[in-house]
């Protein structure tokens, strides 16, 4: 591994930037926290799978030995922090009149095609809540003399008995705190359900017998409880959106600090993780990111509007992960348009590009002059707290080189698209048609032939309005295009 450029990433727990040092020499183990499958991800919850793909890339690049895990919630997860109410899963399952279990492989079967449409490579383990009952079992009995107490309604997490509760998130907000349901007898306003008994006279789809109760596990055990047995604590990595660093996260680490019997915060480690890492909001204006708006945004709905999903991973590879990313139509029409044009660029390279390659291996193949100082900034940039804005601008540099031995170049310019979880296909296979798209023809030439003469008279508003107006309707104009079309039908 190069020591020139070494991989710096901002930890929320320390809120600063920190040299990534492996608790295991060579590896890194990464645990992000999945989805909850009651109903489809939109794609500001896909976000979070794109950066977390990304930084398992670019933990690969750097050259060490990738063990990434991400969870599937299929139970305990109600509906919002709270510790009482419905769980989510539950609540979909009786408005679907469905099974539980049939509502939840569903919805894992849609996130799993959303992950494989985005170009997100498989974990090495998906963890399932619900394979894990017994494992959560043994950790709330390990915790709970000198952490928990019961309640009517189930065992509770006392916050004062680790120290440095809330220091993810800065103590608890007063946001935060709206999101916490008081529960009578609850000791602080911040404790939270380890298992939440079943109500008298009720009867759950998913629930167990425990020490306390036939019930569920709450939520934020069940991620500290695969994380742990999983990869061991303490782990390298653990990421998320940064929604959880107000209320999950926190008390995943008490958990975490309870079970390890661990000290302050003021050592990482004694998180359970060394570093901890959040992606922020994708921000859309009309409302339509809530699942409860009907026609949400989510992966499907852009595809039936003739937009490359690859488009979306563009669109947020283009800005830093711990900015607001704010999500128009417009802007993933031009993360697609560069998109086709990096593709297009780089279709001479197809035949010989290989998938994966590491910094390493590039370093010991490369060594033409123009392309070793390209590869040095790639990897100053991704080095940089995973900066791909600025590693796609590098990307696009070595697509443009020229007068370089063609393996070479290949070599590096299938690295940086690897890296950044770019596939090197024929840019035609990213045109799709839209959804319900019934253009004709005829309709299609004679607006061409009027583009033609707005562009003949410099009338470029008017050119540029017809192309826009062809666009929406599945046709895309090839300006300039090196193969002579002046136009596709998507």
């Amino acid at each position: 591994m190069a020591a020139d450029h070494p991989l710096t990433l901002f930890n929320s727990l320390t809120r600063s930037v920190q040299a990534f040092v492996p608790v295991h020499a060579g590896e890194a183990r990464v645990y992000s926290c999945g989805p909850t499958v009651y109903n489809y991800p939109h794609i500001g919850n896909m976000r979070a799978y794109v950066f977390a793909d990304t930084l398992g890339r670019v933990l690969t690049w750097k050259g060490y030995d990738l063990t990434h895990v991400i969870n599937i919630t299929d139970v305990g997860h109600l509906t919002d922090d709270a510790d009482a109410g419905e769980d989510k899963m539950e609540k979909m399952a009786a408005a679907k009149a469905q099974s539980i279990w049939d509502i939840a492989r569903h919805y894992t079967e849609a996130y799993w095609a959303d992950v494989k449409a985005l170009n997100i490579r498989q974990p090495a383990k998906w963890t399932i809540a619900t394979d894990y009952i017994e494992e959560m079992l043994e950790f709330a009995k390990t915790i709970a003399t000198r952490h928990c107490y019961e309640l009517d309604s189930g065992l509770y997490f006392d916050v004062s008995t680790v120290a440095d509760y809330g220091r993810l998130a800065r103590a608890v907000t007063e946001e935060g705190e709206g999101r916490i349901e008081a529960v009578d007898g609850k000791r602080n306003a911040a404790d939270f359900a380890i298992w939440r008994k079943t109500p008298a006279g009720e009867k759950r789809q998913m629930e167990w017998d425990s020490p306390w109760g036939r019930g569920a596990p709450g939520w934020h055990l069940e991620c500290s409880v695969m994380s742990g047995k999983v990869l061991g604590f303490p782990f390298d990595i653990h990421t998320g959106g940064i929604d959880h660093r107000e209320i999950h996260h926190p008390n995943e680490i008490a958990q975490n600090q309870a079970f390890c019997e661990c000290g302050a915060l003021s050592d990482a480690a004694n998180s359970g993780a060394n570093i901890w890492m959040h992606n922020n909001f994708l921000v859309e204006r009309s409302g339509k990111m809530s699942k409860s708006s009907g026609e949400f945004l989510r992966l499907q709905l852009l595809i039936d509007k003739g937009y490359h999903p690859l488009s979306y991973r563009m669109l947020c590879l283009q800005a830093h992960y711990r900015s607001e990313l704010e999500f128009s139509w417009e802007g993933l029409g031009a993360a697609l348009v560069r998109l086709k044009r990096l593709l297009g660029s780089a279709r001479n390279l197809l035949e010989l590009v290989t998938d994966g390659a590491t910094l390493e291996s590039v370093r010991a193949t490369v060594t033409h002059q123009k392309l070793t100082p390209l590869v040095d900034k790639f990897d100053a940039a991704l080095s940089d707290d995973l900066n791909t804005a600025v590693a796609l601008t590098v990307l696009e540099e070595a697509v443009a080189v020229k007068k370089v031995d063609a393996e070479q170049k290949a070599s590096v310019v299938g690295a940086m698209l690897s890296a950044l979880g770019l596939p090197l296909i024929a840019r035609e296979e990213l045109r799709i048609r839209p959804k319900g798209a019934t253009i004709e023809e005829s309709e299609i030439e004679a607006a061409m032939e009027r583009r033609k003469v707005a562009r003949a008279e410099k009338d470029f508003a008017a050119s540029d309005a017809i192309r826009d107006e062809l666009a929406v309707k599945g046709v895309e104009v090839m300006d300039g295009d090196p193969l002579g079309w002046e136009y596709k039908l998507g």
